[in-house]
């Protein structure tokens, strides 16, 4: 069975490229295109692998670093390497840092005015109110740091210990999987208050069965009723059903 899912919370690739140089902590200004360009493909390879709705800019993006990695591994005559010496204007790859270098000075500043309007939506003019009932929801449900990346990096290192164990040879079986049933066996293991780790719930490593299983998870935090939270980075994603589902 194919799901085709549109997740909105990519922001287009520069986002992916800076999250990237912010997880290996590496210069914006000297980038390794060669390390970054292999991540950003392991996340495009596993986005398909998903069959999640890539948007055609993320490709674009893809062929961008690839044509800059070949570029930077083509040998140089010693007259083009006397020419740099005067004049570095030739890096392949000093249009992309610009890009990064605007995008993220505007992503900080798009960042800034959502504190302040956080800060502003904070002062009232009307008469006090009641409002305990909504100061109780969502009160556990804080995600912290987990972002969509996070999930995809915790799915990618599942999927590898996976192929990792399963023998040379094996036998492939065709099983629909709806993935309404799957968010329900999912739900009625959490319920009640329960805790699970984000790898205990893929009890079946069959691919199919663990794609659908990772766009249950999806659907189920996009709708409010899951939620999760993660220790640190790289640390274990725990899910656990949102406190404003548990109160229904």
């Amino acid at each position: 069975m194919h799901y085709n899912v549109k997740v909105d919370a990519f922001e287009g690739p520069l986002d992916l490229l800076l999250h990237l140089i912010n997880k290996y902590e590496v210069d914006i200004y000297d980038i390794p295109v060669s390390q970054i360009t292999d991540q950003y493909l392991t996340y495009i390879h596993t986005m398909q692998e998903l069959e999640l709705d890539i948007a055609s800019e993320y490709l674009v993006m893809a062929a961008t670093l690839l044509a800059i990695k070949s570029k930077m591994l083509l040998p140089q005559r010693e007259e083009e390497l006397f020419e740099e010496e005067h004049d570095l204007e030739d890096d392949p790859r000093e249009e992309l840092v610009q890009r990064l270098v605007e995008y993220r000075k505007y992503k900080e500043a798009a960042d800034e005015l959502k504190k302040k309007e956080s800060s502003r939506s904070l002062l009232y003019t009307r008469p006090p109110a009641d409002v305990t009932e909504y100061s109780r929801e969502d009160s556990n449900t804080s995600i912290g740091d987990v972002t969509l990346y996070d999930m995809l990096a915790a799915f990618q290192k599942m999927s590898r210990r996976v192929k990792e164990k399963k023998p040379k040879r094996t036998t492939i079986k065709t099983e629909e999987i709806p993935i309404e049933g799957r968010m329900n066996e999912i739900k009625q293991q959490l319920r009640g208050g329960g805790r699970k780790r984000f790898t205990d719930l893929f009890t079946d490593h069959e691919k199919g069965s663990m794609i659908v299983t990772f766009l249950a998870i999806l659907e189920l935090m996009k709708t409010s009723e899951l939620s999760c939270e993660q220790e640190g980075n790289f640390g274990e994603i725990m899910i656990f059903e949102s406190e404003r589902k548990a109160m229904e």
